[in-house]
C-alpha cells in the first residue's frame, strides 16, 4: 500500500508549493456533505491533481475517504487571483503523518476543474518552484555584475586621477622649464648688453692708444725724451686695460655660450613637455566631453547642471542646455545637439511665451517658475549655431520668435531688462542680445534685427560703457565689477567694434586681470592639493570670503585672451598678439588643474570641473556656488573646452 501510494504521488505531484484551500467531503453524486468546509494546503500540485496537507482531520473522515464512500469539493485560493479556483477530485491514496496526530496527506486526482484555471495553477507554482534558484542566480549575478561594476569604475576613476594628475606635473614642469628659459633670455640679455659695452670701451681705448701713438710720432724731438716717458706709460695703461677688457669680454662670452647650452638643452625638454602635455591635454578634453556625453538624458535630450548638490539634482537649467548643446554641435554630434533643441521646440513649458530658466532632466517637467531673457537668449544661439553647422533653417522660426519676444522688451533706450516681471538690467544679457541679434541679421538679412542691435549698442554706450575709463558697469545704475562683462565684451562686441565706441579693448582686458584674477590652492578631492591661478566672479578685495576660482568665467577669459591675440595679429603687432596667447595657456593651465574626476558612477566615462574651487560661497552677485566639494559644474566644464578649443560662442563663423 505505500509503494502504491508513493506511485500515484510520483505520477501526479510534482512541485513543491503551498496554498489555503478550503474543502469538504461529499458524496459522490454532489448531493450530501458529509462535512462542513474544513481547512487545509497544498503541498504539492500537478497537472491532474494535486496533495492536501490537513491537520485536526478525524481517524473518522480519513475512513471515509480510504473506503472510497466521498469525495472532495475544492476551493483553492490563488495568489492575486480575484475568486478563488473551484474542483472537485476523487481519492487516490489517504497517508496518516507518522508522529503527528490527526494529521493526514491526501492526494487527489481532478475530476472537475476548468482547464484554464488547472493551467494557472501549475503556470503560478512553476513560478514558484523556480523563483528561488532563480532569484538567487539573479542576485548572484547582481552582485558580481556590482561587483565587476566598482572594480571597473574604481580602475577608471583611478585611470581618470592618473590621467589629470600627469597633466598637472607635466604642465607644472613646462612651465618650471618656461620660467628657467625667461631667466636665461634675462640673463643672455644681460651678458650681451655687458659684453657689447665691453666691446665698445675696448674701441674706445684702442682709439685713445692709437691717437696716442700717433701724437708721439708728430711730437718735435726736443722733447722726445720727456714726452716718450709720459705717453709711453699711457699707452701701456690702455695696453693693460684692452688686455683686461678682452680678458672680461671673453669670460662673459664663456658665460653667454653656456646660458646658450642651458637655453638649448631646456629648449629641448621644453619642446618635449609640450608635446607631452598636448597628447594628455586631448585625452583629458575628451574624457571632459565624455562626461558631456554620459549625462544627456535620452528621453529628454537634457543634460543635469551640477551632478554632487543634492538641492538641484535632476535641475537642467536652460543656460548650460545651450551650452552643451552647443559643444555636441561644435564636435558634428548633431543629434545629441538635436534632441535638446527639440525639447525647447516642441515640450519645453513657456511662461508668457518665454522658456522656464530650468527643467527637471529626466521628464521635463518645469524646475523652477522663472524666467528671465538671458536664458532665452541663450538657447536662441545654440539654435542659431546648430543651423549654421548643420547647413538648415530648421528652427529659424523658433529663433525669430524667441527674438520678437525679446525685442518687446526694449525700453526707449534700446536696453533689455531682465524679465517681463523684473526691473533690473543685466550688460551680460544686453551683449548676449547683440550678439543674437547680429547672428539674425547675418543669417535673415532684416533690418529689425540689425536695429534691435544697434539700439542695444547705443543702451550699452550710454549706461555701461558711459566713462572713457574703467570698470564696465554690471547693469543700469550697477557699478559692481564683474568678471563676465570684461570678458563678454570682447567676445560680443569685438576689439575694433570697443575702439569705434572709444573703448580700449586693452585697457578692458588689462583691468579685469588686475582686479579679478588671483592665485588660490584648490583642495581637489581625492588628489593632491594644487595652486591655480584663475579669475574669481568679483573684484577679489571686496568679498570677505576670499579668493575662489570660477571656472567658467576664467574660462571666457581664456576666450578673450585668444579673440585679442588674434585681433593684434590681424594688425601686425606681432608682439602683443603672442603676449595674450601665452596669457591664454597660463590660465588654461590652471583650467586643467582644476579638472576632477567625476564624482558619480553614472559620470565614470569622463571627468569634469567644478563650478569653483570652494563649495557654497558668495558669489558677489546674489547666488552661491553649489555644494559639494566634487560637484561637476556643466557650464564650467562645457567653457573650459570652449577655451581649450578656441570656440566664441558669441559668433556665427563659417
Amino acid at each position: 500500500m505505500q509503494e502504491k501510494a508513493g506511485q500515484e504521488r510520483r505520477e501526479y505531484l510534482r512541485l513543491d508549493t503551498v496554498f489555503p484551500v478550503q474543502f469538504r467531503l461529499e458524496s459522490h453524486d454532489g448531493k450530501t456533505f458529509f462535512t462542513n468546509w474544513l481547512q487545509g494546503f497544498t503541498c504539492d500540485v500537478g497537472k491532474g491533481g494535486i496533495c492536501l496537507s490537513v491537520n485536526n482531520f478525524s481517524p473518522e473522515q480519513a475512513g471515509m475517504l480510504k473506503g472510497a464512500k466521498a469525495r472532495i469539493a475544492l476551493e483553492i485560493e490563488m495568489p492575486f487571483a480575484k475568486r478563488p479556483v473551484r474542483a472537485r477530485g476523487a481519492v487516490a491514496w489517504v497517508h496518516e503523518v507518522t508522529g503527528e496526530s490527526n494529521k493526514y496527506r491526501i492526494g487527489l486526482k481532478y475530476e472537475q476543474i476548468d482547464i484554464n484555471q488547472s493551467r494557472q495553477i501549475m503556470r503560478y507554482a512553476w513560478a514558484r518552484k523556480l523563483f528561488v534558484p532563480v532569484a538567487i542566480g539573479a542576485i548572484m549575478l547582481l552582485g558580481i555584475s556590482l561587483a565587476l561594476g566598482l572594480y571597473f569604475n574604481m580602475k577608471l576613476d583611478e585611470g581618470n586621477r592618473a590621467l589629470v594628475e600627469n597633466l598637472v606635473h607635466v604642465s607644472r614642469d613646462l612651465d618650471i622649464s618656461r620660467e628657467k628659459l625667461t631667466q636665461i633670455n634675462v640673463e643672455k640679455e644681460g651678458l650681451s648688453l655687458k659684453i657689447n659695452t665691453l666691446g665698445e670701451r675696448i674701441r674706445l681705448t684702442q682709439e685713445e692708444k692709437a691717437a696716442l701713438s700717433e701724437k708721439e710720432r708728430l711730437e718735435n724731438k726736443e722733447t722726445e725724451k720727456m714726452r716718450k716717458s709720459k705717453e709711453s706709460k699711457k699707452i701701456a695703461e690702455l695696453d693693460t686695460l684692452v688686455t683686461q677688457l678682452n680678458n672680461e669680454k671673453m669670460e662673459l662670452s664663456g658665460k653667454l655660450e653656456s646660458l646658450k647650452s642651458r637655453e638649448k638643452t631646456i629648449s629641448e625638454e621644453a619642446t618635449a613637455l609640450t608635446k607631452e602635455k598636448t597628447t594628455l591635454e586631448k585625452a583629458n578634453f575628451q574624457k571632459l566631453y565624455d562626461w558631456l556625453k554620459v549625462h544627456q538624458n535620452p528621453r529628454t535630450g537634457l543634460v543635469m547642471s551640477f551632478e554632487g548638490d543634492g538641492n538641484v539634482s535632476g535641475w537642467a537649467f536652460t543656460y548650460d542646455q545651450s551650452l552643451v548643446a552647443q559643444a555636441y554641435t561644435y564636435f558634428g554630434d548633431l543629434e545629441r545637439a538635436k534632441i535638446i533643441l527639440d525639447f525647447y521646440a516642441g515640450r519645453a513649458t513657456r511662461q508668457r511665451r518665454f522658456f522656464l530658466n530650468a527643467y527637471y532632466v529626466t521628464d521635463g517637467e518645469p524646475a523652477e517658475y522663472t524666467s528671465h531673457i538671458g536664458p532665452n537668449i541663450w538657447i536662441g544661439i545654440a539654435l542659431m549655431q546648430y543651423m549654421n553647422k548643420a547647413g538648415s533653417n530648421e528652427y529659424l522660426s523658433l529663433a525669430e520668435d524667441i527674438a520678437q519676444n525679446i525685442i518687446a522688451l526694449q525700453d526707449k533706450d534700446g536696453g533689455l531688462r531682465g524679465g517681463y516681471d523684473v526691473e533690473w538690467y543685466s550688460t551680460e544679457h544686453n551683449l548676449d542680445a547683440y550678439a543674437y541679434f547680429n547672428m539674425l541679421y547675418q543669417v535673415t538679412g532684416k533690418e529689425v534685427y540689425a536695429k534691435a542691435r544697434d539700439r542695444i549698442l547705443g543702451w550699452l554706450t550710454q549706461h555701461t560703457y558711459d566713462k572713457t575709463g574703467l570698470p564696465i558697469k554690471r547693469g543700469k545704475g550697477d557699478s559692481t565689477i564683474a568678471t563676465d562683462t570684461y570678458a563678454w565684451s570682447i567676445a560680443a562686441l569685438g576689439a575694433a567694434k570697443l575702439k569705434e565706441i572709444g573703448m580700449d579693448p586693452d585697457k578692458i582686458i588689462e583691468f579685469a586681470e588686475q582686479n579679478c584674477a588671483i592665485n588660490v590652492v584648490y583642495d581637489r578631492p581625492g588628489m593632491k592639493p594644487v595652486n591655480i591661478k584663475g579669475f574669481d566672479f568679483a573684484a577679489q578685495r571686496n568679498l570677505a570670503r576670499g579668493g575662489v576660482v570660477s571656472s567658467e568665467w576664467t574660462a571666457q577669459m581664456v576666450m578673450s585672451f585668444k579673440l585679442m591675440s588674434d585681433y593684434h595679429a590681424g594688425r601686425g603687432e606681432k608682439e602683443k598678439s603672442e603676449m595674450y596667447l601665452r596669457k591664454a595657456d597660463e590660465y588654461l593651465s590652471g583650467l586643467e588643474h582644476m579638472i576632477i574626476s567625476s564624482p558619480s558612477p553614472s559620470g565614470q566615462g569622463g571627468n569634469c570641473l567644478p563650478y569653483a574651487t570652494e563649495e557654497y560661497v558668495d558669489t558677489g552677485h546674489g547666488w552661491m556656488t553649489p555644494k559639494g566639494k566634487s560637484t561637476g559644474s556643466l557650464a564650467g566644464t562645457t567653457y573650459t573646452i570652449f577655451a581649450f578649443f578656441g570656440y566664441n560662442p558669441l559668433e556665427l563663423k563659417d
